[in-house]
């Protein structure tokens, strides 16, 4: 059984972020009372960079209307596929899995004022996968994003079972509780 709170906040998520869920750009889970935002990684950020491309901007702002009404913390985590990143300003894939977490959590501070003391960037890099990172197709849905800045406690494993799931693939993701 949903928490009555989660399930309202879900539907108001979900009611923000529609034309992006409409583009599979955006999949939204409530799993009890925690909800799951993931944003596809071509909309947040290019490849190997942590700066929020032009197209993130709109969906963050969408999304920040709906995030900085509610107390919920917010969990804002960073993944990436598991080839590793050869750059000079990041050292592996965890240190841009970090800094695109941190780039949407200071996003949302600064142009949305949601307040810092509600979130926890995290960056799992390539440690906990959304999916298997063993074929092309699957590294390519772990390419390095942000939170998600929002994508909640994924690891390696059966996946979970949720109760209110809509389209979309991962990247970043936010997890609210």
């Amino acid at each position: 059984q949903h928490d009555s709170a989660a399930t309202r906040i879900t539907d108001e998520i979900l009611i923000s972020m529609q034309e992006y869920i409409d583009n599979e750009l955006v999949k939204v889970n409530q799993v009890g009372d925690r909800i799951e935002i993931e944003m596809k990684e071509q909309m947040l950020f290019p490849s190997g960079r942590a700066r929020l491309t032009r197209n993130a901007l709109a969906p963050l702002r969408a999304l920040s209307r709906t995030l900085k009404r509610i107390p919920s913390h917010l969990q804002i985590e960073g993944h990436t596929d598991n080839v590793p990143i050869k750059s000079k300003r990041f050292r592996s894939n965890l240190d841009l899995s970090m800094a695109r977490a941190m780039e949407v959590a200071d996003f949302l501070r600064a142009k949305s004022n949601v307040d810092p003391a509600r979130m926890v960037p995290m960056g799992f890099a390539e440690h906990r996968p959304i999916v298997d990172n063993e074929t092309p197709q699957g590294r390519q849905k772990n390419r390095p994003k942000g939170k998600d800045p929002f994508h909640p406690r994924r690891n390696p494993g059966p996946p979970r079972k949720t109760d209110r799931q809509h389209r979309g693939n991962a990247a970043s993701s936010f997890g609210i509780h």
